[in-house]
């Protein structure tokens, strides 16, 4: 894997944003999975894991249906990120 394309060791800048959301929800990979499926978004419960702890990158469209999930906007998930660069 090419590691300049890794920030912080990280495939992803939101990761722990999407953990921290989901716990907050109360919602298990497969509960989140379902959800995202009903939005025709199809990540299995593992590329969640995965996208959680940065080993899996994540593209706009998943990234706009987590965040209509969790009731909040795409920059909840990115302003961390955002307000560092």
């Amino acid at each position: 894997m090419n590691n300049s394309r890794k920030i912080n060791g990280s495939l992803n800048v939101v990761g722990s944003k999407i953990k921290y959301y989901r716990e907050k929800n109360n919602l298990s990979y497969q509960k989140l999975s379902d959800k995202l499926m009903l939005l025709g978004i199809d990540i299995h419960k593992q590329s969640i894991y995965n996208i959680e702890i940065g080993k899996r990158t994540i593209v706009d469209y998943e990234l706009c249906a987590f965040a209509k999930i969790f009731g909040i906007s795409v920059n909840d998930l990115t302003d961390e990120y955002f307000n560092n660069i």
